[in-house]
């Protein structure tokens, strides 16, 4: 039985691209000057597409912590030291404008209602991530908000997994991990959990479903396969599952 959910946070409780396209393109400008071709280059060192405003599928920031884009940066700015980088990228991050991939208050409020725990594992920094739950007014639904510099190591190390069932005190094998990436999914299933893919990050469901026991289009249908006898609730039965819409597809 589904006791408690750890949800992602960017690409999970908020749609990735509409995110995270417009904190890009500004955040480049100001990294490069102003000057379009240097910014161009750095852009290509994180996977985002400077003419599409988009991140490509294969960005190190999709799933990626801060230090992992400071890193594939750094190259192309010499006299700024890693840790500058990273500090600039939490600070102007914590300020980017989230959209909801569902309505979010009500979405949380009946989780809870169902008396199931809450909390979230980013690879974010917990500054940013704290700062993006308080501007959407949830920051209070979660019994746990770690990142990628809480202490418990970065996804895909089942750390902070593991770290959300001891501080909820519940088995991981009785606890949901929300995702949409590798990243997610590998990390619930080293902890023990059971594993839900969502679509509202880069991954598509092909990609996500070997690793999930059930991929969604994204988190506002979760209520609907977490009622006794459905899928999350029936131990095994809910592996490699993949739902559009109504209907649901074995992988």
């Amino acid at each position: 039985m589904i006791s408690a959910i750890l949800f992602d946070k960017d690409g999970t409780l908020f749609d990735f691209n509409t995110s995270w396209s417009a904190w890009a393109l500004d955040f480049l400008n100001a990294l490069a000057g102003g000057d379009p071709m240097r910014a161009e280059r750095l852009a290509a060192r994180i996977g985002f597409d400077w003419h599409a405003g988009r991140f490509r599928a294969d960005s190190c920031v999709i799933a990626g912590t801060d230090a992992e884009a400071a890193t594939a940066l750094l190259p192309l700015l010499p006299g700024m030291t890693k840790a500058a980088l990273i500090a600039r990228i939490a600070r102007t991050a914590a300020e980017a404008p989230m959209a909801e991939a569902v309505p979010l208050a009500p979405f949380l409020d009946d989780l809870a209602a169902r008396g199931l725990h809450l909390g979230v594992a980013t690879n974010d920094s917990e500054y940013a991530a704290r700062a993006h739950l308080r501007t959407a007014h949830i920051h209070d639904r979660f019994a746990f908000i770690a990142g990628a510099d809480s202490g418990h190591r970065g996804k895909p190390d089942p750390g902070m997994c593991l770290a959300f069932a001891a501080a909820v005190g519940i088995a991981p094998e009785n606890i949901l991990m929300v995702g949409d990436s590798l990243h997610d999914l590998h990390a619930g299933r080293a902890a023990g959990m059971r594993t839900l893919g969502v679509l509202t990050g880069m991954a598509r469901a092909a990609e996500l479903a070997p690793h999930a026991d059930i991929v969604l289009p994204d988190i506002g249908a979760l209520a609907d396969v977490l009622g006794p006898g459905n899928r999350l609730n029936t131990t095994g039965s809910a592996r490699n599952s993949t739902q559009t819409g109504s209907q649901s597809v074995a992988n």
